[in-house]
């Protein structure tokens, strides 16, 4: 496995919040054609650090997250959660998919509010908590404005939003940016940026775009083919404003980054 280091401490990040050993994913195993999805991928997402996950399409990028959160059961290995087995989605663990999933029928404001009014919070504070939150990444003025009425960018934002509100430590992001165009993307990669980094959240990230996930992360995990294991990862050094997603691509290492990246998704394709 290559790894290009950034020369960063090993202290930036301690006490990871996440630990992965030895996962392993079969579907069918009961079958006459069981696929093996996932075999032996262990990684570890420490506290403050933001790491990008990528890989050939159809390789189980999606599958790994929804074994870390609980929603398919491991065929073998572990997953800890501070320190601790897991069983279903971690309260601390906020999960964000490539679709908004807002639901129609209830305003900006309201689809924010959601996991809140699950968890009972009182409807005067949970409605401040939600309107902080629109205002914080730029929906002011839209809190009362329902999903269709709100263009694709503002509507990942809402979506954001909601998975902010319960305050989670850890953000586990599927595509979320994918249908953006590219202005939307950059944006919102800067807000996400700036919020991770400022209030010390961890966040893993799953991406087919190899520049984004250079911009934003501390380290990117390049995965195989499908069954996907760990082929490459990278430390990303890039010593700017690592809120300033231009900056981050203006910065003479990006391109070297990306190149090394792409090489080692390109090899294993003709392999």
């Amino acid at each position: 496995m290559n790894r290009i280091t950034a020369n960063r401490p090993a202290a930036d990040f301690p006490d990871p919040p996440l630990v992965v050993s030895n996962l392993r994913k079969i579907f069918g195993e009961e079958t006459d054609a069981p696929i093996e999805v996932i075999a032996d991928l262990s990684l570890t997402l420490g506290q403050g650090e933001i790491v990008s996950i990528v890989g050939p399409s159809g390789c189980g990028k999606s599958t790994l997250l929804n074994l870390l959160c609980g929603l398919l059961p491991c065929t073998a290995g572990e997953v800890l959660w501070y320190g601790g087995a897991s069983i279903g989605m971690p309260e601390r663990v906020g999960y964000m998919l490539q679709k908004d999933l807002l639901l129609p029928w209830r305003t900006a404001l309201r689809n924010v509010t959601l996991g809140l009014e699950i968890h009972k919070m009182p409807i005067k504070e949970r409605t401040e908590k939600a309107r902080k939150l629109l205002d914080m990444i730029g929906l002011t003025g839209f809190h009362d404005y329902y999903p269709s009425a709100l263009s694709g960018g503002m509507r990942q934002r809402a979506a954001l939003a909601r998975t902010l509100a319960n305050e989670p430590e850890v953000l586990l992001l599927d595509e979320p940016f994918a249908a953006l165009d590219f202005q939307t993307k950059l944006i919102l990669e800067n807000d996400m940026a700036h919020l991770v980094r400022s209030q010390r959240r961890s966040l893993l990230l799953i991406t087919h775009d190899v520049e984004e996930a250079v911009s934003l992360s501390d380290r990117v995990i390049v995965l195989t083919h499908r069954p996907a294991r760990i082929r490459a990862i990278h430390e990303i050094d890039i010593d700017v404003d690592r809120t300033d997603m231009m900056a981050a691509r203006e910065s003479p290492k990006f391109n070297q980054y990306v190149r090394s990246i792409w090489s080692e998704l390109e090899v294993r394709h003709n392999a």
